[in-house]
C-alpha cells in the first residue's frame, strides 16, 4: 500500500516539479511579443523545445519568420539579452517586427532532451527543423500563406529542406553557403592559414594536404582521426578532435557534404535575399553568392545578393550589431507582401 501511495504521489509530483522548473528558467522577456514554448520530437525521438512568438498588439493572422540556426552547439534562446549579433537580430525581430517566429533548439540543447548536440549528426537536426516547421499548423494567429524562413549562418544553405515543397514567401540567407561543404573548407582553410600569417608557400603545400585530407573525412567517410593514423606525417596540419570538427561529430560534415546544394536551391521559386558582410571570415562571397547565382539561372531576378560593408560573420560592425540589418530584412519581406509573391 505504502509503495502505491507513493508512486501516485510522485506521478502527481512530478509535472508539478516541471513546470516550477519551467517557471523558475530565465527566460527572454519582450514588450511586444509574447512567447509559447512547446515540443516537437525528430525520428530518433529527441524532444526538441519550440519557441513560438505572438505580437501583442496585433489580432488576427499574422505572418511569420521560421528561424534555422546556425551550426554551433548554442542555444537559439536568448533570456540574458543580446549577447551576440545573432541574438541581436532574432531578439529586435520579434519584439519590433510585427511578426509572429518559431525558433527549435537543437537536440541535448537548452530544454531540447536527447541526443547530445556534439554527438547528433545533421539528419536528426534537420528533422527537427521539420518537425518544427510543420507545427505551426497547430496555431491559429500563424498565417501559413505568409511564412518566410530564415537561415544563420549553416541554416540559410539548407535552409529549402526545412519547409520542403511547401510554399513560402521568401527565403533570407545570412552568412551562409550554396557550394559543397568540400569547397567551403577548402576555401576556409585556405583563408585562416592566411591570416595566421604563413607564407604564400606554407599556404599551398597545406591546402594540398587538406584536399586529400577533406577527400578521406568528408567523401570518403573517414573520421579524421582515422585519417591521421593513416597519414601520420599530417598530424600537424590537423587543429581539431580525431571524432570531428568544431563541437560535432564527422557524421554531421559528412551529411552536410552529401548535400546538393545546387539541386536544392534550382528547385526554389520563392523570393531569395541573400545577406553577406564584407568582413565574414567564416562564409565567403563564393559560399553566398552561389545560393543567388543558383536560383537565378533558373528564376532570373528572383535572388537578390547584397553585401553590407564592414559586416562580419556576427552581424557586427566594429563591435556593435549592424543596426541597418533588421530594416533591410523587413523592407524586403514587406515588398514580398505587398507584391503578393
Amino acid at each position: 500500500m505504502l509503495a502505491r501511495i507513493t508512486a501516485v504521489f510522485l506521478a502527481i509530483l512530478s509535472p508539478l516539479s516541471s513546470a516550477f522548473a519551467q517557471q523558475s528558467r530565465p527566460r527572454e522577456q519582450f514588450e511586444n511579443a509574447d512567447v509559447l514554448y512547446d515540443w516537437v520530437s525528430n525520428t530518433r525521438g529527441d524532444k526538441l523545445r519550440t519557441f513560438v512568438t505572438r505580437p501583442r498588439k496585433l489580432s488576427g493572422k499574422v505572418p511569420v519568420i521560421f528561424f534555422v540556426g546556425w551550426l554551433s552547439c548554442d542555444s537559439i534562446e536568448y533570456p540574458q539579452g543580446e549577447t551576440d549579433g545573432f541574438g541581436a537580430l532574432i531578439l529586435r525581430l520579434i519584439d519590433q517586427s510585427g511578426y509572429a517566429t518559431v525558433r527549435v533548439d537543437k537536440p541535448g540543447i537548452g530544454e531540447s532532451q536527447g541526443t547530445p548536440c556534439n554527438k547528433a549528426d545533421f539528419q536528426g537536426e534537420l528533422e527537427g527543423y521539420q518537425a518544427a516547421f510543420d507545427s505551426m499548423s497547430k496555431y491559429d494567429f500563424l498565417d501559413l500563406d505568409r511564412v518566410f524562413v530564415m537561415g544563420l549562418s549553416n541554416g540559410g544553405g539548407f535552409a529549402p529542406l526545412v519547409s520542403r515543397q511547401r510554399r513560402v514567401r521568401g527565403f533570407v540567407a545570412a552568412g551562409s553557403w550554396g557550394r559543397t561543404w568540400y569547397e567551403h573548407m577548402l576555401e576556409l582553410e585556405r583563408r585562416r592559414l592566411t591570416d595566421a600569417g604563413k607564407s604564400a608557400a606554407g599556404v599551398n603545400d597545406a591546402i594540398k594536404v587538406f584536399s586529400q585530407f577533406y577527400d578521406l573525412y568528408l567523401i570518403q567517410g573517414q573520421t579524421p582521426g582515422e585519417v591521421i593514423r593513416q597519414h601520420a606525417n599530417w598530424k600537424d596540419y590537423w587543429y581539431d578532435s580525431p571524432d570531428g570538427q568544431y563541437g560535432r561529430p564527422a557524421a554531421f560534415y559528412q551529411q552536410l557534404q552529401a548535400l546538393n546544394l545546387g539541386e536544392t536551391w534550382q528547385k526554389v521559386d520563392a523570393p531569395v535575399l541573400v545577406l553577406r558582410g564584407s568582413k565574414d571570415t567564416i562564409m565567403s562571397r563564393a559560399d553566398s553568392a552561389a545560393i543567388a547565382e543558383i536560383v537565378n539561372r533558373v528564376h532570373p531576378g528572383k535572388a537578390r545578393y547584397l553585401e553590407l560593408e564592414g559586416m562580419s560573420h556576427g552581424f557586427m560592425v566594429e563591435k556593435k550589431f549592424y543596426a541597418e540589418l533588421m530594416p533591410t530584412i523587413l523592407e524586403w519581406t514587406k515588398r514580398q507582401l505587398a507584391a503578393g509573391n
